[in-house]
């Protein structure tokens, strides 16, 4: 009896503390509430117990995790938010700003779910999750050439909406359909027609945001600055991009692809490469030829052209097949492109074709937000601006083939990309480069991800001869804090330590960034691990 009267006693303090724990809990939850409903639209108010979740609502875990692409963030020991703000007006946007600083709030902003370090739904402090999933209505206007795109919608529907209207308009944005639009086009996006359009960032034309302040913007009301910052500077250390207006492009009616096969080192895979890297930016603008380094092991079923690293070449021509084969016959006669080996189908066809899917499938692929890959994932990327030598070629397939599940994809640049001003917009990766690389790394259990991670490191230093230097580029698209971060949680981001990868992303263009961002939002609320920083106040008048 006496023992259970002092153990009663040493748990009153820990119930006394979870007690008051709880209704801390949840008499913060209820300011929020009230907060977020007083300070939404008088039409849109009573919706807050539908926009905005919490750890006991019934479908909190499922949105949390319907759009985390990589395992390396969905685990018990994930932070998680204290609220997500599903919002379906931007009132609700509005609303969540003013309130999350209001209560202490870090703000974290989704719309697809591939950030590559999950920096848009994870952070180390009290945060919020504003989702846009329910946010991706898109109006195609053929007859003027352009369309609006809410940040909530997908590459895939965007594709799946233009297709809609017309065969001879397409949009220059990624390959991987259920990539979310409002990051891809805030840090630059880029897919098969980059070299004949540029960027997704290129084609931007207007936007509507919501800054620090909750106050709606339009590219006239927020000022070429800032349209020019959230251009490849990533929108998300400057506001809140609810939507995009992008220039459609013209596409033939017929586009040409073809596919190589693969080429291991040993039969010629080399040769080819090197080749490849000596001509693939001085290709016509309308031939996009871009390489993927695999490894084959006697399971894959590339084994049948042999096990090893192989190399294979992926095209889309926006030629016709002839005119094609004749420019490749002259400029890389090596790869042995033929008509025969070419098939020519429509723009969206090649989108599906890219994507993974077959072209005879339905177009209704390209609307499932749902993706395939379920593991556990590390990327980083680099440019490269001299042909990478045989015998450095030949050191990386033999990192390569120590994880079988690594790829390497080399994406060339040159026609429009070297065309286009550094500084034109906030993505400064132009004329020089020959291609940019991502490094890519998955694998399927937890234990083993420090052993990955640690591989990846060791490839990335490996190929520290053969980049860019000062800086070593970076594709901020491809988030990587190996590069660095900084510590947010006191809100006093420094220069010093930003520049250090500001510098590899964007270049010269940080100190401008630096510069907008001070200007729009100088109390930094809008900020993450790597977020453009603001200048302190006596470096900043």
């Amino acid at each position: 009896m006496v023992v259970a009267k002092v153990e009663i006693m040493l748990l009153l303090p820990i119930l006394v503390f979870i007690s008051l724990h709880q209704v801390a809990s949840d008499s913060v939850q209820e300011s929020f509430f009230q907060c977020f409903s007083s300070h939404s639209s008088q039409n849109h108010s009573n919706q807050t117990s539908k926009v905005v979740l919490t750890s006991n609502t019934s479908d909190y875990s499922f949105v949390l995790q319907s759009s985390i692409r990589n395992r390396r963030f969905l685990n018990t020991s994930t932070p998680k938010p204290e609220f997500i703000v599903t919002p379906i007006h931007t009132s609700h946007i509005q609303s969540a700003i003013i309130c999350s600083r209001k209560h202490g709030f870090q703000i974290r902003v989704r719309s697809g779910g591939h950030d590559y370090e999950g920096l848009s739904y994870v952070a180390d402090v009290p945060f919020l999750i504003i989702d846009l999933f329910s946010l991706r209505s898109i109006s195609i206007d053929i007859q003027n050439g352009f369309a609006w795109v809410e940040s909530g919608a997908i590459l895939g529907e965007l594709y799946y909406k233009i297709a809609e209207k017309s065969n001879l308009h397409g949009f220059p944005a990624g390959t991987c359909s259920t990539v979310g639009v409002g990051g891809h086009m805030s840090g630059g996006g880029f897919g098969t027609l980059l070299r004949k359009y540029g960027l997704a960032a290129d084609n931007i034309i207007d936007a509507k945001m919501v800054d620090v302040n909750g106050k709606v913007l339009t590219r006239e009301s927020m000022g070429e600055d800032l349209f020019w910052a959230i251009r490849g500077g990533g929108g998300a250390s400057f506001g809140i991009v609810v939507s995009w207006k992008v220039r459609l492009v013209a596409v033939p009616e017929t586009v040409t692809v073809f596919r190589s096969v693969p080429y291991t080192m040993e039969l010629g895979g080399t040769k080819l490469l090197q080749k490849w890297q000596n001509v693939a930016d001085k290709l016509h603008e309308d031939i996009f030829l871009h390489a993927i380094l695999v490894v084959s092991d006697s399971s894959s079923s590339a084994s049948n052209y042999g096990t090893g690293v192989q190399v294979q070449f992926l095209c889309l021509s926006l030629l016709e097949v002839q005119k094609l084969a004749s420019l490749m016959q002259h400029s890389f006669p090596e790869l042995g492109l033929k008509p025969q080996n070419c098939t020519e189908m429509t723009w969206i066809q090649s989108v599906l074709y890219f994507a993974g899917f077959s072209t005879n499938e339905s177009l209704d692929v390209l609307l499932d937000r749902s993706t395939q890959f379920k593991g556990f994932l590390k990327a980083k990327s680099d440019y490269v601006v001299e042909p990478i030598p045989e015998a450095g070629l030949e050191g990386l397939y033999k990192m390569l083939i120590e994880e079988q599940t690594s790829m390497m994809i080399l994406t060339p640049y040159g026609g429009r990309m070297s065309e286009i001003s550094e500084s034109e917009i906030a993505f400064p990766h132009r004329k020089g480069n020959l291609y940019k690389i991502q490094y890519l790394v998955t694998w399927d259990d937890e234990d083993e991800t420090d052993k990955y991670i640690g591989w990846m490191r060791r490839l990335y230093g490996y190929m520290t001869p053969y980049v860019s230097k000062n800086p070593r580029a970076a594709y901020f698209n491809y988030r990587d804090l190996d590069l660095g971060k900084i510590n947010n949680n006191n809100g006093n981001t420094s220069y010093e330590q930003a520049k250090v990868w500001g510098f590899k992303y964007f270049k010269r263009n940080f100190n401008w960034l630096v510069y907008v961002k001070t200007a729009i939002d100088p109390s930094n609320v809008f900020r993450n691990e790597q977020s453009i920083p603001v200048l302190p106040s006596q470096l900043s008048k």
